[in-house]
């Protein structure tokens, strides 16, 4: 069973925003919240309710679930290149699994 504490919320907010680009401050009115309620989750002095852990999601366009998923370390970015794969064929799907073992054996 996988553990996850009050510091991987604050934790994934900071990252998917950072990701996206915007300020805290900015995310926080998006939502329709008060200008400082994200700066809050994110320095540990709040958690987010379930709603608004819902408003945050919907706000990344992603999942609960893709929000807790400590492997995926980019949502959106992995969302878009399933998109892409989805209508290809079988063929051209294992050349992207072989370029994906390629990269992966570079690291």
């Amino acid at each position: 069973m996988l553990y996850i504490d009050e510091s991987f919320i604050k934790d994934r907010v900071v990252q998917l925003r950072t990701q996206k680009g915007v300020s805290a401050r900015d995310m926080s009115l998006s939502i329709g919240q008060n200008k400082n309620y994200i700066n809050r989750i994110e320095n540990g002095t709040t958690l987010p309710s379930l709603n608004g852990l819902i408003l945050i999601c919907e706000y990344f366009g992603i999942t609960l679930k893709e929000f807790f998923d400590v492997e995926n370390k980019s949502p959106n970015t992995l969302n878009k290149l399933i998109e892409k794969v989805k209508p290809l064929g079988e063929e051209a799907m294992n050349s992207i699994i072989t370029l994906i073992d390629e990269v992966k054996k570079s690291k």
